[in-house]
């Protein structure tokens, strides 16, 4: 393995910068997944700033009844959403001090939904949502990713790092794992994250009485990973009401321990309607080689459409694509709703799935883009790009 060194700084914070000289800015992303040494690298770059942490308990005691810096500062505040009152609050201080004051708030929780009650935040604020490394950011630790506009073609890179890739394949884009590249270093992280994860973050934020369930939804789903997900399947194996198990996959939705994609719905496709499929935030927990290398494809693309939602304001979604008939493509991203690239994602293959050039086809996808983990080919096939893994991944955010 080659020694690989954190890239700085993080693809984010140039843009958060920008804003904080605005607005409020929230950070949301997984559990250890760089949202602390972040903001702490952006608060290096203040004259005067306050950092707290509301998992500190002398934190919380001197948010009761802050004491502010007299002068233009910033303020990070950390895991503040665990505090039930924090969003009255943190509005109220904004109100009162925004001139003077700039707020950057970050969370291990989808801040855009824990939104509830009381006066409304809206116009105050903007979102990030922070993502584990990707092969792009680690291979050029950029401080803005290259310029991507939605409906245009990809400015594809010549070259990509495989060694590096197959790093980031086996132990996951959270920093922690991939800096150490050692495997019991991962096997012990992965224990401890999923702990915490389940003991404090579940706890903490969600009204679930029975956390072993949900700990026991969260082992089963690895296992279900790029398939159709099936509620009814799972709610009968953990024999509960579809009502429990909905609201359990939306808490690993809102904690960033799983994401789902829905079908593309075209009056051309007889699509299923229904059926999402599921993906982890950290890829490194899934066994199967298949399984694994196309939820890290997944969040590679999610992470682009983040990116251009939060920082560019561009209406970018993923998708998958499979009809009554049987027939699949791994992934499509739309822009304002209408197709803009598909993708398929192999272990290896010497050409083009039928079923992405029948997409690409019957709903007149602009490009078509075949990747593979293990192989050579790198050129058009029937219109379809076929390029290594690396290749294409790099050229990304």
């Amino acid at each position: 393995m080659q020694n690989i060194f954190m890239p700085e700084p993080r693809y984010l914070e140039s843009p958060i910068e920008s804003d904080l000289r605005r607005k409020m800015v929230f950070v949301a992303g997984p559990r250890q997944v760089g949202k602390t040494t972040l903001a702490r690298r952006i608060l290096d770059g203040w004259r005067t700033g306050l950092y707290f942490n509301w998992d500190n308990r002398d934190h919380r005691l001197e948010l009761r009844s802050p004491r502010w810096p007299a002068e233009r500062a910033l303020i990070v505040l950390d895991e503040i959403h665990k505090w039930r009152g924090w969003k009255r609050w943190i509005k109220g201080q904004y109100d009162e001090h925004g001139a003077r004051l700039h707020f950057l708030i970050t969370g291990s929780a989808r801040m855009d939904v824990y939104r509830r009650g009381g006066d409304s935040l809206q116009g105050r604020y903007h979102h990030y949502r922070l993502h584990p490394f990707s092969l792009a950011e680690m291979e050029g630790g950029q401080k803005k990713p290259r310029s991507i506009q939605p409906g245009e073609k990809l400015r594809l890179r010549r070259t990509g790092d495989n060694d590096l890739l197959e790093a980031l394949l086996r132990f996951g884009g959270f920093p922690e794992p991939i800096l150490a590249q050692k495997a019991r270093t991962h096997r012990r992280w992965l224990k401890e994250r999923f702990d915490r994860f389940v003991r404090e973050d579940v706890r903490d934020l969600e009204s679930v009485r029975d956390l072993t369930q949900i700990q026991v939804l969260a082992d089963l789903l690895p296992e279900r990973v790029a398939s159709p997900l099936s509620l009814n399947s799972l709610r009968e194996d953990l024999e509960v009401s579809h009502r429990a198990i909905t609201h359990w996959m939306e808490i690993l939705e809102r904690l960033y321990f799983a994401f789902r994609i829905l079908p593309f719905r075209s009056k051309k496709v007889r699509s299923l309607k229904q059926m999402p499929k599921a993906y982890l935030w950290d890829w490194s927990a899934i066994t199967d080689p298949g399984a694994r290398f196309e939820n890290l494809v997944a969040l590679h693309l999610l992470k682009l459409c983040h990116w251009l939602e939060d920082s560019e304001g561009y209406r970018v979604n993923l998708h998958y694509l499979r009809d009554r008939a049987g027939r699949e493509a791994d992934f499509l991203v739309t822009s304002d709703g209408k197709p803009w690239f598909a993708v398929e994602a192999k272990l290896r293959a010497d050409r083009a799935d039928p079923s992405l050039k029948y997409y690409r086809d019957r709903l007149k996808i602009p490009w078509a883009y075949q990747v593979a983990l293990d192989g050579d080919i790198d050129g058009l096939d029937d219109g379809v790009h076929c390029l290594p893994a690396s290749r294409f991944l790099a050229s990304l955010v």
